[in-house]
This record gives C-alpha cells, sequence and structure tokens, in this order.
C-alpha cells in the first residue's frame, strides 16, 4: 500500500490531544474521519508526537497507508475539503517509502512555547499563548536554560503518568528570547518526555520572577525528583513546530 506523510497544522484548543483517546475527541480522529471519507476505508495517521489537550501545531507529521496511490496535492486538497469546520489543515502530503515512519524515523522534535508578559488580559491570543502579568527577566531565563542543555536525567521535568522507558534525554536547544511583550522560548531534542518542555518553562517563568535563582533550576533538575518542578506552563502556548527526519 502506497505510503503518505502529512504535514498537520491544528488549533489544539477543542481536543484531547493528537492521540485518540476514550475521554473525547482527538485531531487524530478528525484526520482519520477525513481519510475514511476520502478512501471509504480505515485508515490509522500515526503521529510523530502525542501532543496534550490543548497544545497547537504548525508542524506535525503523521504517515498513513492508502490503498489508492495518490497525487499528492490531490490527497492534501481532498483531505483539507472533508476537514472542514474542523480547526485542523494538511499543509503537505508527500509520497514515502514504506520504512518511514512519522515517530520512529523522527530525529528531532521542535517545540515553541509562547509568554505574553503583560498587565492587559489576552484578546486575539487568547488559548494561544500563556499571560504571565508580572515583569519577567527573559535575560536570566535565557542564562539559566543554559544549565538544562545536554544529556541529563529529566525526572525533575517529567509527568508523574509518563510512560518513557527511560527519563534520560539530551537537550539540543532551550533558547529564551523577548520580542516585546512576547517571551519566545524555543526547546529541541530528539525525543521529549510527557510534559517536560511545559514543565521546563514553568520552573524558567521562576527565575524569570525572581523566585528561583540559575542555581536552583539545576539543583532542582539535579533532584531528579517531580516535587521539585516549578509551576507546570498550561498547554496553550505550546506550539510542535517542526518534526526533522535524516533524509530531509
Amino acid at each position: 500500500m502506497p505510503r503518505f506523510k502529512l504535514i498537520i497544522e491544528y488549533d489544539g484548543a477543542p481536543y484531547v490531544g493528537w492521540q485518540r483517546q476514550a475521554n473525547g475527541f482527538s485531531v487524530q480522529e478528525a484526520v482519520e474521519a477525513a481519510l475514511l471519507a476520502i478512501s471509504g476505508e480505515p485508515a490509522a495517521a500515526r503521529g510523530a508526537g502525542r501532543t496534550d489537550a490543548g497544545v497547537h501545531a504548525k508542524g506535525q507529521a503523521a504517515h498513513v497507508d492508502l490503498a489508492k496511490d495518490w497525487r499528492p496535492d490531490r490527497l492534501r486538497d481532498a483531505l483539507n475539503a472533508h476537514l472542514k469546520p474542523e480547526p485542523v489543515a494538511i499543509l503537505s502530503a508527500e509520497r514515502v517509502s514504506d520504512s518511514f515512519d512519522a515517530r520512529f524515523s523522527a530525529i528531532r522534535r521542535h517545540y515553541l512555547y509562547r509568554i505574553i508578559n503583560r498587565r492587559a488580559p489576552l484578546t486575539i491570543e487568547r488559548g494561544r499563548a500563556w499571560l504571565v502579568k508580572r515583569r519577567l527577566d527573559a535575560d536570566a531565563m535565557a542564562q539559566a536554560a543554559a544549565g538544562l542543555l545536554g544529556r541529563h536525567d529529566f525526572s525533575t521535568f517529567r509527568a508523574s503518568e509518563c510512560q518513557a522507558d527511560s527519563p534520560v534525554r539530551t537537550l539540543d536547544r532551550l533558547d529564551v528570547k523577548r520580542i516585546g511583550d512576547e517571551i519566545e522560548i524555543r526547546a529541541s531534542a530528539r525525543s521529549f518526555l510527557h510534559r517536560q518542555v511545559r514543565s521546563m518553562v514553568g520552573s524558567l517563568e521562576y527565575v524569570g520572577s525572581g523566585k528561583w535563582s540559575a542555581f536552583e533550576l539545576v539543583a532542582a533538575l539535579e533532584a531528579r525528583d517531580r516535587s521539585r518542578c516549578g509551576v507546570v506552563a498550561p498547554p496553550d502556548g505550546l506550539y510542535l513546530m517542526q518534526v526533522d527526519y535524516a533524509d530531509e
């Protein structure tokens, strides 16, 4: 059966996450419903990352096996026609080899977390960023973030229900940058633990607000203890931006 790689954008607010779950409607189900509508038979969409409820994506990757060898642009357009009015869009479709796996072939995942740092409430950005009213020191956050780079046991920043076999991960990038009232935090790694990015962002907020020093952030990491984590940042500000593969 022909295998296709899909790049998907979605507003995660209405969904229980990417993956099919018993407690509500998922992005995966929305895509699979569209696949059923165009092919007349069930097809599984297997994603590169299991984003949580409320988390958004600008570059989620998935693969799907279909009986028909679609022209990629027609597959994209047909799926988008059947996805309406869901806030989900297929940005591109590409024919790939049978050995391609959206999850296991990935070599790096890139996330963006957006903090709006101002007193006024959110309007246009409501549900798409974390509003923090107290002034944050983005420079201090950036300096502290460097202490989390590299290969570590990230148990402190791992959700209690995380199912990963090991808490050890290699964090390649954790940049913090202020642009006006917005603070962008960009994280890159081959893979992340469940809620790792949101946990790191929440702890960096502690640094930015003066609750923690950079030393205390590193001490929390080294404790390997979930109870030492700062607040977990809400899902609203998190975006899966891109997934890299070796052949790209």
